[in-house]
């Protein structure tokens, strides 16, 4: 597949007003099988992130692409979300956390995990293995939320940070497969990487 998730869901809805179901459809139709709730967990992503317009039409909702929105292709939450889409279900709510706080220098909040695709089962579940995640607490998170401009964070919104010291080896092994495919999204690697791989390194 040449082109991502998100640049096929804008093209089918540039020309035309879709369910979940229709969008589906389309993307199978150009080769594209994706799972249903992973299909869902992105376009709620993409309607968090005001990228795109989810309009209740019973029994169904209807997507469409917000007048004058730019591509996904540089956001570093779309792209986490893709690629956490690729990972365990209960791996995610962890890979996430350790990913963003070492980024950003700082907990991460709820809505932030909500825009990746991170829901509330994810985060209510979280009995992983791979790492302890723990809610941030102190008054110090106040000021933290409300010097976060580029998205809305609610006043109420829990914060997550990784216990350092309860890091796995597998939790390295996941965070830094994102992290290598964050990278190469982020980059032109044209005239550096081969277009016929080579199967066996000599």
């Amino acid at each position: 597949m040449t082109e991502d998730l998100y640049t096929k869901i804008y093209r089918i809805l540039e020309k035309k007003q879709l369910s979940i179901s229709g969008i589906s459809r389309e993307l199978k139709a150009e080769g594209f099988d994706e799972h249903r709730l992973i299909l869902t967990g992105y376009l709620r992503a993409l309607r968090d992130m005001n990228k795109l317009n989810e309009v209740e039409i019973p029994p169904s909702k209807i997507y469409v692409c917000v007048e004058g929105s730019e591509t996904l292709d540089n956001d570093l939450y779309s792209m986490m979300a893709k690629h956490l889409h690729s990972l365990d279900p209960d791996s995610r709510f962890p890979v996430a956390v350790c990913i963003l706080s070492s980024i950003f220098e700082r907990p991460i909040f709820k809505e932030e995990l909500k825009i990746m695709g991170v829901n509330d089962p994810h985060i209510r579940k979280h009995r992983s293995s791979l790492v302890t995640v723990k809610e941030t607490t102190g008054k110090d998170i106040r000021d933290l939320r409300r010097s976060i401009k580029r998205i809305k964070v609610p006043d109420s919104d829990p914060a997550y940070e990784v216990d350092l010291n309860s890091t796995t080896d597998k939790l390295n092994e996941l965070t830094n497969s994102v992290l290598i495919a964050l990278t190469k999204d982020m980059s032109d690697l044209s005239g550096l990487v081969p277009k016929t791989k080579q199967v066996t390194l000599i």
